[in-house]
């Protein structure tokens, strides 16, 4: 099994709903924290909470992986300040929901530049040095909206599907020097995935963040390839487009997310920060 206690983790997209309740179950299991979303005042707040509460060192950085220099920015403080991160816990993500052709373009770049393109920058800048050390792990968070294509949030499950499938190349590659790479795979999860949206979750298959944040670790710490957080339903859901013809597979989906309104999404509000 292994121990988070004494070690340092650095958690994406740390200031709110699953990255949130990731940093609190690290703390309450004795890992020290590097924090990493764009609020500050939100980090700030969560890691003098941490602090409190456990006891445990929990540092802030607040950069935008959406930026081709947020990672470069945060691995220049952790150098800055000589934090060595024994796991990276790739969390940050975003996507649009609603028709791609209705939607704001720059909802659907975005999700690719955080949950691709970050999330890789991430990886190679940090996990470069746990292999020079032979020692260390990685947690790409990523989605059973990876498992298939999925009409109505069509760029998102295809960031997911990068996430996927990069994470199990990346843990074969290493497999044997030290550095285990697991992904997380959650469904439905009680955050703010949906605000300012007249988008909805079903709240009869929604998780919360902490059982989510939970299951994860204990997963990695039981040396899985790969983890499914949320409830067996959700797991199950993965197994079918493996059997089904691809096209039936999609318009299922299709048919589930015009069922949930994701085909008239409306903006309620300015997108959250």
């Amino acid at each position: 099994m292994h121990s988070y206690r004494g070690t340092t983790t650095l958690v994406t997209g740390a200031s709110k709903g699953i990255g949130r309740a990731y940093a609190r179950e690290l703390a309450r299991r004795g890992s020290d924290l590097v924090l990493v979303a764009r609020s500050r005042p939100a980090l700030d707040q969560l890691a003098a909470e941490i602090r409190a509460e456990h006891g445990v060192g929990a540092r802030v950085i607040a950069a935008d992986l959406a930026d081709p220099s947020g990672p470069a920015g945060v691995v220049d403080e952790l150098n800055g300040q000589r934090i060595t991160v024994d796991l990276l816990l790739n969390n940050a993500g975003m996507g649009s929901v609603g028709p791609f052709f209705d939607r704001p373009f720059e909802q659907s770049l975005q999700s690719v530049e955080v949950n691709i393109t970050g999330l890789m920058r991430m990886t190679r800048l940090i996990g470069a040095g746990m292999v020079e050390r032979g020692s260390g792990g990685i947690i790409n968070v990523g989605s059973t909206a990876a498992f298939q294509p999925m009409p109505y949030q069509a760029s998102y499950a295809a960031t997911k599907a990068f996430v996927l499938y990069f994470t199990e190349a990346l843990a074969e590659e290493l497999r044997g020097t030290g550095v285990r790479v697991m992904g997380a795979h959650p469904g439905a999860t009680d955050t703010g995935f949906f605000d300012n949206t007249t988008a909805v979750m079903d709240a009869r298959v929604t998780d919360t963040p902490e059982a989510v944040a939970a299951k994860t670790l204990d997963d990695f710490a039981r040396g899985r390839a790969a983890s499914y957080p949320g409830r067996r339903l959700q797991r199950v859901g993965s197994w079918a487009p493996r059997f089904l013809p691809r096209t039936a597979v999609t318009r299922l989906v299709a048919v589930i997310n015009r069922s949930l309104g994701y085909h008239e999404v409306q903006d309620t509000g300015a997108p959250a920060r």
